[in-house]
């Protein structure tokens, strides 16, 4: 079992960054796949990007393509999300998430997830 604790979330204007971080604590971090997803309000949630166990796959929802980077360092049990170039509809709270599984595929079935933090991107 892994638990997961996001930061980073707050309030930005529009065009600018934020860096989320997702803490992992529990079994090692490095047999999980990761990854980040987003709900805005009256909205369902939203997978946003991935990262397998080593690092070396990634996979991107369209929307954020070009925009964000997802990373990891599992020397540290951390996650990262770096947003770039943000837009009043990346308003949301982003979840981090865990599966045991060596990398991401369409469908894949999160088990853990954290408590989301909130992104607000004003306009």
């Amino acid at each position: 079992q892994v638990q997961l604790v996001e930061s980073g979330g707050g309030l930005v204007q529009a065009g600018g960054s934020l860096r989320l971080s997702c803490a992992a604590s529990g079994r090692t971090f490095s047999v999980y796949t990761m990854g980040w997803f987003r709900q805005a309000p009256g909205k369902e949630r939203e997978f946003v990007a991935a990262i397998g166990r080593s690092g070396g796959l990634t996979n991107y929802a369209d929307p954020v393509k070009g925009r964000f980077t997802i990373s990891r360092d599992n020397a540290k049990n951390t996650l990262y999300l770096q947003m770039n170039s943000l837009k009043p509809e990346d308003t949301a709270v982003y979840y981090c998430a865990a599966k045991y599984a060596s990398a991401w595929y369409p469908g894949l079935k999160f088990d853990y997830w954290g408590q989301g933090t909130q992104v607000t991107v004003s306009s």
